[in-house]
């Protein structure tokens, strides 16, 4: 895929004249960047997001370095769930992309496609290995595989307004589930934070110093796996403690039982990504009257 795209390649992709895109760029419909020698380019993940919102149809994606069936297949989510569990499965990456952006251009939230596609789809995986239908690598692939699919999502998101709040999250020490923070790290950019997903297996003593550095107005943490409850809980509460007056703690995850939510303190459990998108949206609101009061 193209980072950046010519008003020539937007017009041949959507069949409409280049002099028309050119004026769109120049009244801001589409997203828009100049070159030292005044020449249009057009970020893909702007215009990605005009395509959304105009309805217009991407007739020629190939143009764009995009599959060429992009965009023309208005998938289901229950169908969608089912097709990328059999694309999982046979390590069809292709078709997993495919699917992605498919549910994407087709006005589905990324909350929605990360909880009724990709969650549906791998508590599937879980359950046919757990009767020994599934291979333990096929599992791990699915997990490679979704991760570069989320990954590449991401850089067709459009980029947060320059006054969007700041959040960050992780997945703690003993925990080398990645899918959950990079989905939330999606899901929160979808709702115009400025999300940054700190990865795997990190120490409590980092995360702290990652919240004084960055000094966000949320933060995430999910949870797959707890090898520790107790050493678990101890550092959470410490990191709580500090610094929840001026932070949103908020936390999810299959590890977060109800014995072990019970024994911790949060703005907010979310055990979906729809879920968290409603309170970062609410959270947001809240920042906004507070900056901006009326």
């Amino acid at each position: 895929m193209q980072d950046a795209l010519t008003p020539k390649q937007v017009a041949r992709a959507i069949l409409v004249s280049e002099s028309s895109v050119k004026r769109w760029c120049d009244q801001g419909i589409i997203p828009t960047h100049y070159t030292a020698g005044g020449h249009r380019r057009i970020p893909l993940n702007g215009f990605l997001e005009f395509l959304r919102n105009s309805k217009r149809e991407l007739t020629n994606p190939e143009v764009l370095g995009l599959p060429a069936t992009s965009g023309r297949t208005t998938r289901v989510v229950e169908r969608a769930a089912r097709q990328l569990l059999k694309a999982l499965l046979h390590g069809d990456e292709v078709q997993c992309r495919q699917i992605a952006l498919d549910l994407y251009l087709a006005e589905h939230s990324i909350s929605k496609i990360c909880d009724e596609v990709f969650r549906v789809a791998f508590e599937e995986i879980g359950a046919l290995w757990e009767c020994g239908t599934a291979e333990i690598y096929q599992e791990r692939r699915s997990c490679e595989i979704s991760l570069r699919v989320l990954h590449e999502l991401n850089k067709l998101l459009p980029n947060p307004p320059s006054d969007a709040p700041r959040a960050i999250g992780a997945v703690a020490e003993g925990d080398q589930y990645r899918l959950g923070t990079t989905m939330a790290e999606l899901v929160l950019r979808d709702a115009k934070w400025n999300a940054t997903s700190l990865g795997s297996n990190l120490p409590f003593a980092t995360l702290a110093t990652s919240i004084r550095d960055e000094r966000p107005r949320l933060f995430w943490l999910s949870c797959s796996h707890i090898h520790d409850i107790s050493a678990f809980l101890a550092g959470y509460s410490e990191l709580y403690e500090e610094f929840s007056l001026e932070v949103a703690f908020v936390v999810g995850g299959r590890a977060i039982t109800e014995e072990v939510r019970q024994q911790m303190k949060f703005a907010a459990y979310c055990d979906n990504m729809q879920h968290l998108e409603g309170f970062a949206q609410s959270l947001r609101r809240v920042i906004d009257e507070k900056t901006f009061p009326g």
